[in-house]
């Protein structure tokens, strides 16, 4: 009864690991009872999920083997031994879940007898003791994996670990997000409620430990220099050796000293955790392989060996950067198309009024269940390209009004600032997720000129435009050659185009751009163009977190109708640009309105929508 009644120690997770933790060979290189002070680093991270911390979400963006799995471990002993609650673990997927349970966790509990006194039962029959649920006095533990939404729903836990953040899916194929329905799960405990996120970083941008991290207050270990006693965060950059790695040593930013390897020991054990955006409610940590313990990673030199080696191959260097620095992985092409940068480089044109060098017009349009975005380009020699417009037109697709206004939209003559007037010459159309019926009767009335139904095509190396494939049939069930004709797109040759144009033009004056943007468009437009990054592992595009991709999609749209198989834009030669150079400056000098007057007397109907203007009649349609 006194026990019962006596106030709860004042017991952290490190201390309470110090006394009962114990580490098998089955997952350790290190046997025997768990001491914090073998890795120093570790000490706050675990006390941040004790009973009476205050706080609420702990992210850890560690390099591997650095310990940072047996900080859950640690949280998961303590919250069934000392501070019982219902807990969740959830990992990746399924194979990375068995791995976790049978590695880390049952060695755990088998060599930890405070942890196995826990339990209701031990019995392995026992359906209160099972690979993915366990009971134990006061609480109730739940392994479980993101592969599944049915697996992250109807458990409600006060203590949330997730291990290996970076590896879950973007999304689930209805649409939610695993991650924000995991954290759903402890909303019944507002107050009290504690969420650890764990995992090496992968991608820049699509990375989730890294917009955790950034949301985070930012700590970072800093260690005192054995010379002067400055504090600073060990740095990659810091770290020198001689051409054949024979000697490797730190230099201090602030005397300029050599840091020996055999002193990381005391400088280590001398640290202490200094946040970088301190105010934070989410407290996050970030470390890197030049912390590793003697015994515990590799050594300076072997880092540094390995670092020379990765750098002609992409994917291993990418590998070192994520495993070894906790770094997000970018790709040098992708530093130079950074939203902000392009923006700043927007020139003073206005919207719908074609710069001197735009010699054709083509738009693309992305289909969304309340919406049409359109992107309006022009194009010149070489196949430069200005962005003429975007525009979102509101409205449900599967209602006329919307297509209306997309109809006057593209029928309306785009000024050039010569004097003469250009038209839309071809027109994109995804076939959008629900709205597909919608798109194909919209292009089957040809209200406009040369319209495409496209969709995205699922080869990685798919050709910007495939060849077109017959999608209605007559009443006897044979191909209707007059129907609709459906063509994939292969976003990411066009996304790899977009992005190597961006990135090639990032230093360039504006005369000699390829590349070029109105000041009028919103910062979400740049923001949109940029908004997804290459992912080497999956050779495909992943989308960024924060930024609307329409801009970019409907930009690719927009290339993939200036290779109509009726235009070809891309295969113009020489001759092929000057005549329409002649030709736009030959309407210019015959003026404004008799331009205007050649556009409307062509009225837009179903049966007249493919009529001819000048372009048409210098190169046939």
């Amino acid at each position: 009864m006194a026990r019962a009644l006596a106030p709860r120690k004042a017991l952290t997770v490190s201390q309470w690991a110090d006394d009962n933790r114990h580490l098998s060979s089955k997952g350790s290189s290190v046997t025997g009872e768990w001491v914090t002070d073998r890795n120093p680093p570790l000490r706050e991270p675990m006390d941040c999920l004790s009973a009476r911390s205050n706080v609420r979400d702990v992210v850890l963006m560690f390099p591997i083997q650095f310990g940072k799995t047996e900080v859950a471990v640690n949280a998961l002993g303590y919250c069934m031994d000392h501070d019982p609650c219902p807990v969740m673990v959830c990992l990746p997927g399924e194979v990375s879940m068995q791995k976790w349970v049978a590695q880390k966790l049952n060695p755990a509990i088998d060599e930890s007898p405070a942890m196995k006194r826990a339990l209701t039962s031990v019995a392995s029959r026992d359906a209160t003791n099972t690979r993915t649920f366990k009971d134990f006095a006061g609480g109730q533990l739940y392994v479980e994996h993101a592969g599944s939404p049915s697996r992250l729903k109807s458990t409600t836990v006060r203590k949330l670990i997730v291990d290996e953040v970076d590896e879950f899916a973007n999304n689930f194929s209805g649409g939610d997000d695993p991650l924000e329905m995991l954290n759903g799960r402890t909303s019944a405990f507002p107050t009290t409620s504690q969420r650890l996120y764990i995992s090496t970083p992968q991608i820049k941008g699509i990375s989730r430990i890294e917009q955790l991290w950034l949301k985070s207050d930012q700590r970072r270990y800093h260690v005192p220099c054995p010379h002067c006693g400055h504090l600073q965060h060990l740095e990659w950059s810091g770290l020198h050796w001689t051409p054949d790695v024979s000697q490797v040593w730190y230099t201090c930013q602030e005397c300029g000293a050599q840091i020996d390897e055999h002193h990381k020991t005391a400088m280590i054990a001398a640290g202490q955790w200094i946040p970088g955006n301190p105010g934070a409610k989410v407290r996050g940590y970030h470390i890197n392989c030049l912390y590793y313990q003697f015994g515990l990673g590799p050594r300076w030199a072997e880092l540094a060996e390995a670092w020379r080696e990765v750098q002609s191959d992409p994917a291993r260097h990418k590998t070192f950067m994520n495993d070894r620095l906790a770094e997000p992985w970018e790709d040098a092409a992708m530093r130079a198309v950074r939203h902000n940068a392009i923006a700043d480089r927007a020139e003073p044109y206005k919207l719908r009024v074609a710069p001197m060098g735009v010699l054709a017009v083509t738009a693309g349009v992305d289909t969304q269940d309340n919406r049409l975005a359109v992107h309006i380009t022009g194009w010149g020699r070489g196949m430069a390209f200005w962005t003429l417009d975007y525009v979102e037109l509101m409205g449900d697709p599967a209602d006329d009004a919307v297509w209306v206004a997309l109809t006057e939209l593209l029928n309306t003559p785009i000024q050039h600032e010569c004097g003469a007037t250009l038209r839309i010459e071809a027109m994109a159309n995804d076939m959008g997720g629900h709205r597909g019926e919608a798109v194909k009767a919209y292009v089957r009335d040809r209200r406009v000129r040369r319209p495409m139904v496209i969709f995205g095509a699922t080869a990685n190396n798919a050709p910007v435009l495939g060849k077109g494939k017959l999608m209605d049939v007559d009443w006897r069930g044979r191909v209707d050659k007059r129907g609709v004709t459906v063509y994939q797109v292969g976003t990411v040759a066009a996304k790899h185009w977009l992005y190597g144009r961006l990135s090639t033009d990032a230093d360039k004056p504006s005369d000699q751009r390829q590349t070029h943007f109105s000041q009028d468009l919103e910062p979400s437009y740049f923001a949109g163009l940029v908004s997804e990054t290459y992912n080497p592992a999956k050779n495909r595009f992943d989308k960024r977190r924060g930024a609307r991709n329409e801009p970019l999609d409907t930009w690719v749209y927009s290339y993939a109708a200036a290779h109509h198989p009726e235009l070809r834009l891309h295969r113009a030669t020489k001759a092929d640009w000057d005549r329409r150079e002649a030709q736009l400056l030959a309407m210019a000098q015959a003026g404004s309105a008799p331009a205007e007057v050649l556009v409307q007397t062509q009225p837009v109907t179903a049966s007249t929508a493919p009529s001819t203007n000048l372009f048409d009649l210098a190169y046939g349609s």
